[in-house]
């Protein structure tokens, strides 16, 4: 088991108890290479929650639906930008539900990367 103190993911700004919970669970069977290379992918793709909360915040001033356009919501950002957020209420959700849109998205990042792991490094 992995030492906390050498535990590369508290470096991810932003991270849960249940994010490190899942990320420990998702790579228990990768060897070394696999995980540096997992790693590696899931750092590059991963949201922090905090930086959605900003984005989020943009919407109030005429930016709406940039947080979903980062979480590759494409369609969600198109509608937020051309509705004022679908009237300001969707911003407000998105406000109160951040963690949970970064969480969804980090979590399938988190499956995609482990994928392309297996699959590349030996």
């Amino acid at each position: 088991m992995m030492n906390d103190f050498n535990n590369p993911y508290f470096a991810f700004p932003g991270i849960t108890p249940e994010e490190m919970h899942l990320l420990r669970q998702a790579t228990a069977d990768l060897n070394e290479n696999q995980l540096r290379h997992f790693q590696m992918m899931y750092s590059s793709k991963r949201k922090n929650p905090s930086d959605l909360l900003i984005f989020t915040l943009l919407g109030f001033f005429g930016l709406a639906g940039v947080q979903r356009f980062m979480v590759g919501q494409i369609g969600m950002g198109i509608l937020y930008f051309f509705t004022g957020g679908l009237c300001v209420i969707g911003t407000i959700v998105d406000l109160v539900n951040y963690k949970d849109l970064a969480n969804t998205y980090n979590k399938d990042m988190m499956y995609e990367s482990y994928q392309m792991a297996k699959m590349g490094a030996n």
